[in-house]
């Protein structure tokens, strides 16, 4: 990747593109899977890289809440290998913290282009509403029952079954309900964080291009006028 001869202004820009696209896939909408592929990626383009000084990951401050909380699900997850990995890159400073996610220019009207999502590296946000279903809960509630009652067929007390047969909780499919529910919660609000955080970015935006566009319209009245002024003094003279 970085090999042959090449000079150190085209080495520098194409380590920063190369950053950049393995960037984006280190952020949501992508799965947890992707994303840690993607720190891994990181690292080894941050680390192998030739430029001096070396180029840093370019990180908006309105994601890096959102990147936080990765390093917890890492964490959490016990994947202890991906959060050193994540450490490691933090302490050597690999990050450059920016107001913006792309870099901006001084009266530049160029629109920034969205990112194209690959739809196959999302991540499903009803993976778990499709699979634990209101169908599949009443066919997990009725197959419950029968165990229950072969249970009680089989006990010295047909009345309830033994405690050595107690094998499965008997608020299982309650508990699978509930925790399903809380899931489906705490993906939800999660979405919500991301999409204020997406917002208040546009929003931002918005405010700057406003005074800009609004000085370059004052400017151009002002330099109209001086025309004016000076054709009609040329005319008077």
């Amino acid at each position: 990747f970085f090999s042959g001869r090449i000079r150190a202004l085209e080495r520098n820009k194409l380590t920063k593109k190369t950053l950049e696209l393995a960037q984006q896939y280190f952020l949501p909408p992508y799965a947890f899977q992707i994303r840690v592929g993607a720190l891994y990626l990181l690292y080894g383009l941050y680390n192998t890289q030739l430029c001096q000084p070396k180029q840093k990951i370019r990180i908006a401050l309105k994601d890096w809440p959102e990147i936080q909380r990765f390093q917890q699900d890492l964490i959490d997850s016990q994947h202890y290998d991906a959060a050193y990995i994540f450490r490691t890159l933090r302490l050597a400073r690999a990050f450059h913290f920016t107001a913006m996610p792309k870099l901006l220019n001084y009266r530049t009207k160029k629109k920034m282009e969205e990112n194209e999502f690959k739809e196959e590296f999302k991540e499903p946000s009803n993976r778990v509403n499709s699979l634990i279903t209101n169908d599949v809960l009443e066919e997990l509630m009725n197959i419950h029952d029968h165990y229950q009652k072969m249970k009680c067929v089989i006990s010295a007390d047909k009345s309830q079954p033994d405690k050595a047969l107690s094998l499965i909780k008997d608020d299982f499919v309650v508990t699978l309900k509930d925790v399903a529910l809380e899931y489906q919660e705490w993906q939800q609000n999660r979405m919500k964080l991301f999409l204020n955080a997406k917002e208040t970015g546009e929003t931002s935006n918005k405010k700057e291009e406003g005074p800009l566009l609004e000085s370059e319209g004052s400017e151009r009245a002002n330099a109209l006028a001086r025309i004016k002024y000076k054709s009609y003094s040329a005319v008077v003279e």
